[in-house]
Formats: structure tokens, C-alpha cells, sequence
């Protein structure tokens, strides 16, 4: 009968337990088609500040954030805010700017006696909004004391004075905030105070009253970071991370939230939340892979939209993972009905100190429903939200957030990364291809990595993402300052501009623009050019690879963004004439395949193959282990006998190793032979004649040299009168016990002990061995000879060196004799 080996169940367990099902694979990572860097950008392609500027020079642009407003571009720095005019960008021109203003700090000193540096004392410009279509708000730090100013778009002139930026501008370049103008108010989100301890979303400059959020209300505002600002609908959406407040438990988790306000909300009643938002709700983003063990990307790093997706308007933004959790990075979109609907969900609270946030239920939640806009829906009855009852003005004080999260378009994230480098940026280009029907992201990394992608179902037919290109967009000669290298290649800032067909990319030192293609690379390589399955490029006859932007794909042969075919060798559908590896038209720097190839081992086969290593390098290790071990048994088993191995000595080897008789051997028939009794003892035995005598009351003998043995003793009665009787020493015979006195000897028996083990335990007195009498004298170690010597011997005590008596010396013990006296008792 075929034996299976043992390790074959659990090999197939292992195989079974590899295997994929649906719903519980990690997405993977996309291969990019494409990798290139900035071979071929040319110089004035960059930007880092005013050639004249020396603390440019020194510490670079130090950019803060990008608008655009028709074909100009506006760029605001420290103490700068610089505009480009993209149409003449487009020409031919290098990036340098038509017209810039210039707005420094004039509280520079004092600044520097709140204990900050001098780079910190700067006026940088962090909010850049348009007022109007004529006018444009900035504001600045400046020197932690902000302010706002207005501006001409077209000239750059101050208009008015100076405005208060306290709650519409941080006072740190470090702090985050966002800003947005809807029907002529000013919607803005920031640290109010200079320790950055009071976030508050603000209403100001506009024909409502201004109303911020609760102050110091951790159910509102826990340490937020601003990302966006949308306006839509009736509301004012902000769109952040916090410190969660339902997962207090777990820690400081940082959660990603949309809230939103009442455009027309006028605050509540004098009795509750008096110059208060009485609409201010919000609710969790979820960017997370579903499965048995949901996956969240819960950090959102940037936000931009709205953009059309599967034809409905869509947010996309880039979610990070926690920052002590592994590092990764995720795309989701989210659809502006979906947020709509979140609102409508149910209020959570908590009801004790410690206890877990649950749903409110319906019956506790007053009319009309809190959150609602007066005079619109539920709160139709109310022309203003002075208006409501307390009770819901009290109720939505303390209920701001709303359950459930708000699902991701796809229920899943569009794409997702598993590298070390972050995704910090992302911009969307909807209408690419030659339709205008194909989604594009441009993503930007922490690196300094542009990552251009088509998402699944951003183009008809495509179901999974594909990493178009990648491409190394940072360069430390011209964006490097006294930033940190790690802080200097993080992107952090994207604009498109798709009539220019260029992508701003911005550092904290520079600004760089990047084209959003690169047909001409592919030259005349039909092959490479339609496997780049890039939408911006398209295959003319008699052109090669050309890019279609502007053209709409109409003056093409086949565009890169149809599904690709095999057409053998790079064939050049100009001339006809083939390419080969060492043609610069042959391709690019990775090879380029169709989407349905692998490249990757797949996991379960992987797994199985480190499975079935493990057990068969287990097998053989076992066997191996096994036969050295039968050897060693067998090799004991010869020769039990040998010295040297931790195991008992048997009696044989006892006796050979004390010089004494040996047990008989075993009889024929199988029976032990009878072994005699061995008794513990520290006298030698008799060796060929009667055993020495010992004297009494004499000085001892002098001791030969030699090894104790083991002996046994018969004890001899002492007489009470006349001289002594010598005991007779002698080998018990084998088969009788040694002797035991009689109970009325007035002698007394001569008790033989060991001396006491180390720790001071009594022994237990051995098997043939006499009780000690009252007035016997118990053997100790023999002094040292040099303490003998410069003692002086007691009376009727043996001495050493005595001529008397036959005992050998070199022994162990000394044997003391005689009746106690009593002087011997003190």
C-alpha cells in the first residue's frame, strides 16, 4: 500500500488557503508604461523666483498656492504674488512673469521678540480668491499678525485699505486654511489664534452677519487641517481631517470629513447659538478596500472637482494611510449626490464619558430636522434661522455629526500605491481623448513623482487603472534651498492648463511646467505609439505619433487610447521600413505591453511554491534528524560501558573505579547473581591478611597515602574497665547485614558519618549503618597538617604521626574513640 507522506495535508491546506476569492485580494499596484524625467524640458521651463531677490536666491519661491482665472495664471509666494499669462507662455516664452506685485512685512522686529525666526517672520500669502471678476483678495501672515488686502486682477493694484485677517488667514505659513466667495460672503477655515488653538469655519465680508463655529467644542473642530472649499447648492461644503472623536479609544486616528453650512443661515436666537452657524454639519469620508478586514486610507491630503465621472459630478482626492501605519496611498471619488444624501442620515452621539457613539433615534430628534436651511424643505415654516425653537438650536449644538460615511463612487478606491513615496496632489483633466469623454489624474508624490493615470471607467471598456507614465519631475539644482531634502521634493501644489496642454508642477523652492504627453517620443514606431494607450496621442500615416489636444482625434488614423494589437515588429507606417532596439523611435525606456499581460508572479503561486520549500526542506530535515539519532542509540547500546557519557555507573564500574572485588556475572540460566550489600564507609579494606588494629587511648597512626574506599564496619563493645578492646575492622560477608549491639552493652557503638552537605541538610543515614549512642564521637575532615602541628594534642586523644596502630593515613576522616568526657561536652 502507497504511504502518503505527512506533510502532503498540510501542503494542500496551504495551497487552499492561498487561493484568491472574491473581494479578498489587495488591489496591486499598476506598472507604469512609461518612465521618463526631465530629459528634454527645456530651461525656462522653470521657476524660482525674481532674479534680483537675494532671499529667493537663498530660500527659493517658498510657493503657497495656484489660481487660475481664464488664460492667466496667478501664483502666490512669500512676499510675492506673481501673474503669468498663459497664452503667451503658449507662444514660445519661458516662464517668467508679466507682472507681479510685491508686499512685505512691516513688523519684521517685532516678530522676532515673540521668539520666531527670521524665516517665519515673513509675509507669506495664503489666501488668493477672487472677490468679483474685476477684484482679488489676498491675504497674507505678515509677520504672525495677518491682514487682507484686495487687488485689480488685471493691474495688481491695491484697492482700499488693509482688512483684519484674523479667521480668514492663518497666522503661521505652517497652519492650513481654505477660502471661497459665494453670493459676495467670505467662507474661510483656519486657526483664529496664534497658538492655532481655536479652528474656526467664518463668514465675513459679505450682506450676512458674520458667524463662525462653536469656540474650543471638540464635537465641532478637533485640531483640523483644511484641504477645500466648494460652494454647491445652497450650502458652503469644507472639506478636512481631525482628530476623531468617536474612536477616542484608539488613540489620536485622524479622520477624513465634508461639512457643509447654510448659505442663508443668520445665526440662532439670542438664547442659543447667538452669532452661530445653526446649520453646521459633517460627516466622515470613507476611502477604504472592502473586504473581511476593511482597509481605510483615512489622511485626505487634496481634494479637486467637481468632475464628470460615469456622467455624474464627481470629487476625486488622494487618502493616505495613517502615519504609524504602513505607508499607502489611495485615489477615491466621491459623487456630490452621494455627499448630498450623507446629510440626510442619522445624528450620533455619546452618551457617556466612556461609552461608544451610537445613532440617535428618530422619536428624540426634534421638528423641523436640525441642520435644515430656514425657509427651504422641513424649515419652510421659518423664514430665518433666528426663528427655530430651542430646542433644535440645543439639539444641533451638540449632535453636529451625522451617520453614516459617505461611500466612494466605485465602493472602492480608484487606485491605489503600496510604496514608500505618499501621494500629496492630484489634478483632473476630464475631457481628454479624442471624444473629450476620457478622465485623466495627474497625481503628485512626496518624491517629487508625477503619476499620470487612467482610472477604471474613465475611459469606455476599461475596468481596471492604468499607469500611463511616471515621470521625476523634481530637480535639486534648481528647486533646492534650505529647505530639507525631504521637505524640498514634496509637490505640493498641481494646476492644469488643457488649452496649453501643460501641467504646473509646484515645489516649496519652484514651479515647473510639464507637457501631458509625450507622442514624439514614440517617432515614427506605430507599435510603440498605440501601446502607450495614451489619449493625448493618436497615429497619423504620414506623421508617425502625433499629439491630437485641440484637434479632437479627427485628422488620426488610430488613436493610442484604443485597445491595443499585436502588430509583430515595430513597423513604420510611413515608410515600411522596420525598427529594431537601437532605433531612438523604437519605443521608450520600459518595454511596452498590452494591458492584459502579467508581469508579476502571481501571489497564490508564489505562496504555494514558499509553502511546499518549507516542507520539504521540514521532510528531509526530519529524516536526517531521525537517522542521526538511530545511530547514536545503536552505538550506546555496543558499549554501555564507555567513560565519558552523562549516564549511571553500574556496579562493575563502581568496583573498578575503587579498586574493590567485582559482582559476580550474571549465572547461565539468566538470573542476576546475588550481589553483596555495599555499606558507606571511609576505612580502607583489608588487603591479603587480618585488618589493622586500632589503638585506644594512644596517639593515632600515622596515615598512608591513598584513596578512601568505601568500607563497611563491624563495631566492637567497649569494656567499662581495664584497657579497651581494639575494634576488629573487617567485609561483612555477603549475605549476612552488618551487626547490631545488644540494647545492655554498656559500651558504646563507634558511629562512622559523613560529613554534612553543602547547605547545611542532615544526610540521611544510610541502610546498615548503627544509630549514633549518646557518648559516641562522629568522624570530621582531618584538619590541615599545619594546624595539627602548631596545636598541642589533648590527653588520651590519638595524634598525628603516631607510630601506634596500622591506619593509613591520607584518609579523609579522622577516627575518634573513647567515652565522652567532660570536658568534651564545653
Amino acid at each position: 500500500m502507497l504511504r502518503v507522506p505527512y506533510f502532503m495535508p498540510l501542503l494542500l491546506l496551504l495551497l487552499l488557503l492561498s487561493l484568491p476569492y472574491p473581494g479578498a485580494t489587495f488591489p496591486q499596484d499598476p506598472v507604469p508604461l512609461l518612465i521618463s524625467d526631465l530629459q528634454g524640458i527645456s530651461p525656462l521651463s522653470w521657476f524660482r523666483g525674481l532674479e534680483d531677490d537675494a532671499v529667493a536666491a537663498e530660500l527659493g519661491l517658498d510657493f503657497q498656492k495656484f489660481l487660475t482665472l481664464n488664460r492667466t495664471l496667478l501664483v502666490a509666494a512669500r512676499e510675492h504674488v506673481f501673474s503669468f499669462d498663459l497664452q503667451a507662455q503658449e507662444e514660445g516664452e519661458g516662464l517668467v512673469p508679466n507682472k507681479y506685485l510685491t508686499w512685505k512685512s512691516q513688523d519684521m522686529e517685532n516678530c522676532a521678540v515673540r521668539g520666531k525666526l527670521t524665516d517665519e517672520c515673513y509675509n507669506y500669502i495664503r489666501v488668493l480668491v477672487p472677490w468679483d471678476s474685476q477684484t482679488l483678495l489676498a491675504c497674507g501672515t505678515n509677520s504672525f499678525s495677518p491682514v487682507c488686502r484686495s487687488y485689480g486682477i488685471t493691474s495688481l493694484q491695491q484697492e482700499g485699505e488693509e482688512l483684519s485677517g484674523q479667521a480668514r488667514c492663518p497666522f503661521d505659513a505652517t497652519q492650513s486654511n481654505v477660502a471661497v466667495f459665494a453670493e459676495g460672503s467670505l467662507y474661510s477655515a483656519t486657526a483664529a489664534d496664534f497658538q492655532a488653538s481655536d479652528a474656526v469655519v467664518y463668514r465675513s465680508l459679505g450682506p450676512q452677519p458674520p458667524l463662525r463655529s462653536a469656540k474650543y467644542d471638540s464635537k465641532w473642530l478637533r485640531e483640523p487641517h483644511f484641504v477645500h472649499a466648494l460652494e454647491h447648492g445652497d450650502h458652503v461644503y469644507f472639506f478636512f481631517r481631525e482628530v476623531s472623536v468617536e474612536d477616542a479609544r484608539l488613540g489620536r486616528v485622524q479622520f477624513s470629513r465634508v461639512a457643509r453650512v447654510c448659505k442663508r443661515d443668520m445665526g440662532g436666537s439670542p438664547r442659543a447659538l447667538d452669532r452661530h452657524w445653526t446649520s453646521f454639519l459633517k460627516l466622515r469620508l470613507n476611502c477604504s478596500v472592502p473586504g473581511d478586514s476593511t482597509f481605510y486610507f483615512d489622511v485626505l491630503q487634496a481634494l479637486t472637482g467637481p468632475v464628470t465621472l460615469h456622467g455624474h459630478s464627481a470629487l476625486f482626492g488622494v487618502f493616505t494611510t495613517q502615519t504609524n501605519s504602513i505607508p499607502g496611498s489611495a485615489v477615491c471619488a466621491f459623487y456630490l449626490e452621494d455627499i448630498e444624501h450623507g446629510f440626510e442620515g442619522k445624528f450620533k452621539e455619546q452618551r457617556s464619558l466612556d461609552g461608544a457613539w451610537t445613532p440617535v433615534s428618530e422619536d428624540r430628534v426634534p421638528s423641523p430636522r436640525p441642520g435644515s436651511c430656514a425657509g427651504v424643505g422641513g424649515a419652510a415654516l421659518f423664514s430665518s434661522s433666528r426663528d427655530l425653537p430651542d430646542d433644535v438650536l440645543t439639539f444641533i449644538k451638540a449632535h453636529p455629526l451625522l451617520d453614516p460615511a459617505v461611500p466612494p463612487a466605485t465602493h472602492q478606491p480608484l487606485l491605489t500605491f503600496t510604496s514608500r513615496a505618499l501621494l500629496t496632489q492630484v489634478a483632473v483633466d476630464g475631457t481628454a481623448g479624442p471624444h473629450r469623454n476620457t478622465t485623466v489624474l495627474f497625481l503628485g508624490s512626496n518624491d517629487g513623482t508625477v503619476l499620470k493615470v487612467l482610472p477604471p471607467g474613465g475611459q469606455p471598456g476599461r475596468p481596471e487603472p492604468i499607469l500611463l507614465e511616471e515621470i521625476d519631475a523634481y530637480s535639486p539644482s534648481r528647486c533646492s534651498g534650505k529647505r530639507s531634502a525631504q521637505t524640498a521634493r514634496r509637490i505640493i501644489g498641481l494646476e492644469l492648463d488643457i488649452e496649453g496642454h501643460r501641467l504646473f508642477v509646484a515645489f516649496s523652492g519652484c514651479i515647473v511646467y510639464l507637457p501631458l504627453s509625450h507622442c514624439a517620443r514614440h517617432g515614427a514606431c506605430q507599435r510603440s505609439c498605440l501601446a502607450s494607450q495614451d489619449p493625448y496621442c493618436g497615429w497619423h500615416s504620414s506623421r508617425g505619433c502625433v499629439d491630437i489636444t485641440g484637434t479632437g482625434g479627427t485628422d488620426v488614423d488610430q488613436v493610442g487610447n484604443q485597445e491595443f494589437t499585436e502588430h509583430g515588429e515595430c513597423q513604420d507606417g510611413a515608410t515600411g521600413s522596420q525598427s529594431g532596439p537601437g532605433d531612438s523611435a523604437y519605443g521608450v525606456r520600459r518595454d511596452l505591453l498590452p494591458a492584459s499581460a502579467s508581469r508579476s508572479v502571481p501571489i497564490p503561486l508564489l505562496l504555494a511554491s514558499v509553502a511546499a520549500a518549507f516542507a520539504l526542506g521540514a521532510s528531509v530535515s526530519g529524516l536526517l534528524v531521525s537517522c542521526a539519532c538511530r545511530r547514536a542509540h545503536r552505538r550506546r547500546s555496543k558499549d554501555i560501558e564507555t567513560p565519558g557519557l552523562p549516564r549511571p555507573l553500574s556496579l562493575r564500574s563502581l568496583a573498578r573505579l575503587h579498586g574493590g572485588p567485582e559482582p559476580p556475572p550474571p549465572s547461565k540460566d539468566g538470573q542476576a547473581a546475588q550481589t553483596p550489600q555495599l555499606y558507606t564507609t571511609f576505612l580502607p579494606p583489608s588487603e591479603g591478611g587480618p585488618p589493622p588494629e586500632l589503638p585506644v587511648g594512644g596517639r593515632e597512626p600515622k596515615l598512608a597515602p591513598r584513596a578512601a574506599r568505601p568500607l563497611a564496619v563491624t563495631p566492637v563493645a567497649l569494656a567499662s574497665r581495664g584497657p579497651a578492646p581494639r575494634p576488629q575492622v573487617s567485609h561483612p560477608p555477603p549475605s549476612s547485614p552488618p551487626p547490631v549491639p545488644s540494647p545492655s552493652s554498656r559500651q558504646h557503638p563507634l558511629p562512622l558519618r559523613p560529613p554534612p552537605p553543602r547547605g547545611g541538610a542532615s544526610p540521611s543515614a544510610p541502610s546498615g549503618r548503627l544509630p549514633p549512642g549518646p557518648s559516641t564521637r562522629a568522624l570530621r575532615p582531618r584538619e590541615p597538617a599545619h594546624l595539627l602541628a602548631s596545636s598541642p594534642p589533648r590527653p588520651g586523644r590519638c595524634r598525628p604521626g603516631s607510630p601506634q596502630g596500622g591506619h593509613r593515613a591520607g584518609g579523609p576522616f579522622q577516627l575518634r574513640l573513647g567515652a565522652q568526657r567532660p570536658e568534651d561536652r564545653r
